[in-house]
């Protein structure tokens, strides 16, 4: 579907942006691709590995509604990455995680309905379900944006979804990378938070992929959540460094014990499909839908009232020796 096709992705020369771009060229023949972020310096690194004649690098910031509007002239499809992603960093600077967050959100929506884009997916976190620190509140405000600007498009025949997934392995600022990094310089054991802390863990690969097929399932006003295993972190510790001893510290402010992706109160709206769960929205839409049903054929039901996904209950669990065959995988960007 994205053969002869224009997509822009905001926060382009991101992590994910880079892996989406480097999928896309692989595996599609796209028109353009668009890098829209607002540093130079990445911008001119991206350009020393991806430079496809495809390929167009835009300077600009989310909270630009101008420049976004610019950017979006012609464009089929919206990939919306670019976010203030660091818990102290929103808690120190409230104000800058909102215009980047919350007001970027609402400038993409505009500038995606003004050009007529085809479809957008933003990119969401767990930290967006109940969430308990800035960040996680400033991406359930964006995930409720992205979710109601279905019914601002009118007869448009622009769409809008939502795609939430949790940690990726190897990811800047994760705990592998720390780990790896305390590990070089010789720690002599390893900080854990809490000895029954959880996570739910999945590749960059992985979640591209899972986005590019929801651009195939979506119809408008979806909240995706893929069906992924977990890891207690001491599992993780122990399968970097078995030998080495593990030290609790505490949970951290803005940390949670297990992380949640569908809550209880949206119980009524989840459905469950084969490898993920859909939120339902809770609003109705000029253009119907029935969600149980999506683009690919499948078919998903209703989850008991109730039913909670976090990573605490998932029954998909990770064992050490699956952790490392996993991180084996993970591509470097």
């Amino acid at each position: 579907m994205f053969d002869n096709q224009t997509i822009l992705i905001t926060g382009g020369t991101g992590s994910f942006g880079k892996k989406y771009t480097q999928i896309l060229l692989e595996q599609y023949q796209p028109k353009k691709i668009i890098i829209f972020s607002r540093d130079e310096l990445k911008q001119f690194e991206m350009q020393q590995v991806y430079n496809d004649p495809c390929m167009r690098y835009f300077i600009g910031d989310v909270r630009d509604g101008a420049r976004l509007m610019e950017a979006m002239e012609g464009v089929d499809f919206v990939i919306h990455a670019a976010a203030m992603k660091q818990v102290p960093a929103a808690e120190y600077n409230p104000m800058e995680c909102i215009k980047t967050n919350i007001n970027g959100a609402e400038n993409v929506i505009k500038a995606a309905i003004k050009n007529q884009v085809k479809k957008v997916i933003a990119l969401s976190t767990d930290k967006a379900a109940n969430p308990i620190n800035l960040y996680g509140a400033t991406k359930l405000a964006s995930d409720k944006l992205f979710v109601a600007a279905n019914n601002m498009v009118g007869k448009r025949e622009t769409r809008f979804a939502v795609v939430r997934y949790g940690n990726v392995v190897g990811s800047r600022g994760s705990v592998v990378p720390f780990f790896r990094k305390l590990l070089a310089e010789g720690a002599t054991d390893l900080p854990i938070t809490h000895p029954q802390m959880t996570r739910f863990m999945i590749t960059l690969r992985q979640g591209v992929e899972f986005v590019l097929k929801n651009f195939a399932r979506m119809q408008g006003g979806e909240i995706f959540v893929p069906k992924i295993p977990s890891m207690y972190m001491t599992e993780l510790a122990k399968a970097m460094a078995p030998d080495l001893p593990q030290r609790i510290v505490g949970i951290r402010p803005g940390e949670k014990l297990h992380e949640i992706m569908c809550p209880a109160d949206d119980s009524h709206l989840t459905l469950a499909f084969e490898d993920h769960y859909v939120i339902c929205p809770t609003i109705q839409f000029a253009h119907k839908c029935d969600f149980r049903h999506n683009g690919l054929g499948e078919t998903g039901e209703f989850v008991p009232q109730g039913f909670e996904y976090h990573s605490g209950n998932n029954p998909d669990w990770l064992s050490p020796e699956q952790f490392l065959h996993m991180a084996a995988k993970v591509e470097p960007m």
